[in-house]
């Protein structure tokens, strides 16, 4: 098969989109002609064109979607889109393009999917992880911050909540809040961090290649994002390095964490902390490698092979 990936911010930000991007297409490429379309070049569909292939996948959506999705008439390809984007208005636009499959994360944004799908395949092939790369073997970082220290990781806006997290932090006697990411909130998390927190708070940025090392140099990873997560990768970067994991209370996250963390109502501050407190006092080394060991990279990419090869056939 001849595949391209229309990514237009590929090794420029590193999200789970650009993230699935790079493992995907590496392991499609031992069995399968791969190109990355990046920057300008995503949204080149005259490119697109030219390059005769067999299957396209648009990362970015809406117009990009579009126009992939027109290109057909001319390019007779197949047109794959996944549900990175989450529930909401841009997946709706995916759907109404008519890809011939898209691709639910979890089982309930496939229920989801199932309302606004007409015409296109759906199915449900989860997130992955590289077990090799995230694992609770290898060096550490010293972190300069009070024990035990609790990692929430994720772009600095609004619906990822890291605002529940201080709060829940904060109501613990002792240990840290970290969290990783940028965006347009770091301005107003910071300040609310160290009034909060004081010195038991920071937030930093770092290489995605150092991010192995700062899941093994903290105790518990806690994401309280809105229940419209695509999937939530870091959960799974978290688990692999044999950490066990804080949640939200909903379906997607169960689907993914099972028995290898805590769930709760991140909106309730007090219940929030002692959950954070309980699951500190127990050791989810062994159970949440084993659940992150579902996740394999691998073992997704071959489902993704079973799909493409099936529309290829038709």
């Amino acid at each position: 098969m001849k595949i391209t990936f229309l990514s237009r911010y590929q090794d420029k930000i590193q999200r789970g989109a650009e993230n699935f991007v790079s493992e995907i297409s590496e392991r499609l490429s031992k069995n399968h002609e791969v190109n990355i379309l990046e920057s300008d070049g995503a949204d080149d569909l005259p490119a697109v064109l030219a390059g005769k292939y067999d299957i396209v996948i648009p990362i970015n959506g809406r117009f990009q979607s579009l126009k992939a999705s027109l290109g057909r008439i001319i390019g007779k390809y197949n047109l794959l889109i996944t549900g990175h984007s989450g529930i909401g208005r841009d997946d709706i636009w995916n759907l109404l393009v008519k890809p011939d499959v898209f691709v639910a994360l979890t089982e309930n944004q496939l229920r989801w999917a199932k309302k606004w799908s007409w015409g296109s395949k759906l199915v449900k092939i989860p997130n992955g992880i590289d077990l090799g790369r995230f694992t609770p073997l290898g060096k550490k970082l010293d972190l300069n911050l009070e024990n035990p220290i609790i990692l929430s990781v994720g772009a600095l806006v609004w619906y990822k909540h890291h605002e529940r997290a201080i709060k829940a932090v904060s109501k613990l006697s002792k240990g840290s809040l970290l969290i990783v990411g940028d965006g347009p909130l770091k301005t107003q998390l910071n300040q609310m961090g160290k009034s909060l927190l004081k010195n038991r708070f920071r937030i930093a940025t770092f290489p995605y290649r150092d991010m192995p090392k700062v899941y093994r140099s903290v105790d518990l990873f806690t994401l309280p994002s809105w229940d419209r997560e695509a999937f939530g990768l870091v959960y799974l970067e978290a688990m692999a390095s044999g950490l066990g994991v804080v949640v939200p209370d909903d379906s997607a996250r169960h689907e993914i964490i099972r028995d290898a963390g805590l769930f709760v109502d991140v909106a309730d501050a007090q219940k929030y902390a002692s959950t954070i407190e309980k699951a500190l006092q127990t050791d989810w080394s062994k159970k949440a490698r084993l659940q992150a060991k579902k996740f394999s990279w691998d073992k997704i990419a071959g489902q993704y092979e079973e799909v493409m090869q099936t529309l290829v056939k038709v």
